[in-house]
């Protein structure tokens, strides 16, 4: 019998490197796929449609929040993110995992759903680094950085409160490390626990 996946939640502050972390655990484990988020905002640079996101009007959205589409949403910053609850469902049954990039509040939907799934936020090693980090990028003015900012101890309040695990990221070596010893020891625990189960059930 093959097992079923799990949801792998990443979640952190704007700023904490989660995005690239993100593409570095998956292209490190090959039982990992991305979820890609359905949202109401416009692409950005090289974003494609169906690659980075899937890009719908509010209208759309508002549709597929009737049809019970998604396992988790939300609003960010003005625009609405969610998961395909069809494609999610599929996924898993295959016995992949599936990661989700999204905020706390998305995370904490998925775990009322998922009990077994693994939440997981990353921390900045201070926040004087994280405002660095923020302002490092060149593309906010001092306004936008000072609402990330009150944003990010909002969301790491919650996700300290929350989370399974919490991972600093001082060097992107160590927190991918951590990352994929995580994932690796989430996974073992749930294999063991189905053969486990499947042995004792066929005897």
């Amino acid at each position: 019998m093959k097992s079923k996946g799990f949801p792998v939640v990443l979640s952190a502050a704007s700023g904490t490197g989660k995005t690239t972390l993100a593409r570095m655990l998956l292209e490190s484990d090959d039982n990992l796929t991305l979820s890609i988020s359905t949202t109401t905002r416009a692409p950005r640079g090289e974003e494609q449609d169906g690659r980075d996101y899937h890009f719908v009007s509010t209208a759309e959205f508002d549709a597929m929040i009737g049809r019970d589409a998604f396992i988790e949403w939300a609003e960010v910053h003005g625009h609405r993110y969610g998961s395909s609850r069809e494609w999610t469902d599929q996924t898993l049954n295959t016995g992949k995992d599936v990661m989700f990039d999204i905020d706390v509040q998305g995370g904490q939907q998925i775990r009322r759903l998922f009990p077994n799934a693994c939440l997981i936020f990353l921390v900045p090693p201070s926040m004087e680094v994280l405002e660095s980090r923020l302002r490092g990028r060149g593309t906010d003015d001092d306004a936008t950085i000072d609402r990330r900012m009150l944003a990010a101890r909002d969301e790491i309040r919650a996700g300290l409160a929350s989370y399974d695990y919490v991972l600093t990221n001082a060097t992107l070596e160590r927190a991918i490390f951590d990352l994929l010893s995580i994932v690796r020891a989430h996974r073992l625990r749930a294999l063991n626990r189905d053969k486990i189960r499947q042995r004792l059930l066929d005897e």
